[in-house]
């Protein structure tokens, strides 16, 4: 693995897992980690629940976008995290892969979102413990 470790979000919207993980990384690791984040059938726009879920905690995602999943992102990436997207993530030897297996907030309002939210951050502190 590189000096500076390269994590992958992989969800199918990249709208809201994902792209809250990539949020929970940049915010808790800084420049330690190279953070990405992509979708398999990206939306038009970030889930707002999840952005609101975010910013009651500091952290702004708001100006994010959904981008494509590629193979050339998987490639770069020294960890790949899954999140409800099956098979549809290219595999390479090599890697490190983990699929968390988290609800969806898809359609869900803030409520339902916060304790996805919080189940991401200690998922993604465990992850910054275990490339440290």
């Amino acid at each position: 693995m590189a000096d500076k470790p390269t994590v992958l979000f992989v969800c199918v919207h990249n709208a809201g897992r994902s792209q809250m993980a990539a949020g929970w990384l940049q915010h808790l690791a800084g420049d330690r980690i190279q953070v990405l984040s992509a979708g398999s059938a990206p939306a038009d726009s970030i889930n707002p629940a999840a952005v609101a879920a975010m910013a009651e905690e500091g952290v702004d995602i708001s100006a994010n976008q959904p981008k494509v999943l590629t193979t050339e992102a998987v490639q770069e990436s020294d960890v790949v995290i899954t999140m409800g997207c099956g098979d549809e993530c290219p595999y390479f030897p090599g890697k490190r892969y983990e699929d968390w297996v988290l609800e969806d907030p898809a359609g869900q309002g803030i409520e339902a979102v916060r304790p996805i939210r919080d189940k991401i951050r200690t998922r993604v502190e465990e992850l910054i413990a275990s490339l440290s």
